[in-house]
């Protein structure tokens, strides 16, 4: 499938995912599903219909891979910040990408409450809602406002910070310079059970590449894993310097 129909494809994913959450607007926690929400389950439903009619493999959070006649895997949270959705927080998305044989290949992270939408496709730029994104540009964490997944063990001197409650939202917020930094403190326990899945940042990965920002793993191992069992802890910056400063931090 060529990147204009992948575009096109994921769009109308999203828009499946916010209709049919419309519909149900059950959060509460999914008989048979252990971890999961009912919007989780019907939000993954709505995807799969479109994206395995496609012919396309997906690898998802709820349901793990599915296999498909395309060279191409959709690597996908169908709603990443679904604790936010059940608390009625406004601040909750899908998380969409494609992975080919050379990576990361076209992203979008779509706010299911706005609508608003951040893409990228590689080689191409980064983008919010069709408009050209790029990092702050802040080298210093002294002068940095930070999105933070879990609690660091102490304060690592950032301006402020913030936790938000979806990852894929919140890298994006780097690589619009909204956020001058990412990162995920569960790093700094070394729980093998905790992190992040592939689904929960690898959209949000290219988009911030594509912008300028830059991505790593806190343990300084390899992001583009494509297992239901992988996890992993992204750390995102504005610069490569305030980058070096978080992992220092993080380790």
């Amino acid at each position: 499938m060529d990147p204009d129909s992948l575009h096109t494809l994921f769009a109308k994913t999203a828009e499946a995912i916010r209709a049919a959450l419309s519909k149900s607007k059950d959060w509460s926690k999914a008989d048979g599903h252990p971890g999961q929400h009912v919007g989780d389950v019907v939000a993954n439903e709505a995807a799969l219909n479109l994206l395995t009619d496609a012919g396309l493999a997906v690898l998802s959070e709820e349901s793990g891979l599915t296999e498909g006649g395309s060279d191409c895997l959709v690597v996908i949270d169908p709603v990443d910040g679904s604790t936010n959705a059940s608390q009625g927080i406004p601040w909750y998305s899908v998380s969409i990408c494609a992975v080919d044989a050379a990576g990361p290949l076209l992203a979008r992270v779509e706010n299911l409450v706005t609508g608003q939408s951040f893409t990228a496709q590689r080689g191409s730029g980064a983008y919010f809602d069709g408009c050209a994104i790029s990092p702050s540009g802040v080298k210093l964490l002294r002068e940095a406002v930070l999105g933070l997944s879990g609690h660091p063990k102490q304060h690592w001197g950032w301006k402020q910070y913030r936790s938000l409650g979806s990852s894929a939202l919140d890298m994006c917020l780097v690589a619009r310079g909204s956020l001058d930094g990412f990162a995920d403190c569960s790093a700094q326990d070394s729980v093998a059970s905790e992190g992040h899945g592939p689904w929960d940042y690898l959209a949000a990965m290219l988009i911030c590449q594509e912008a300028g920002a830059s991505v790593a793993e806190a343990k300084g191992r390899e992001l583009v894993v494509l297992h239901h069992t992988a996890r992993r802890y992204p750390v995102a910056a504005s610069t490569p310097e305030l980058l070096a400063e978080l992992l220092r931090k993080i380790n």
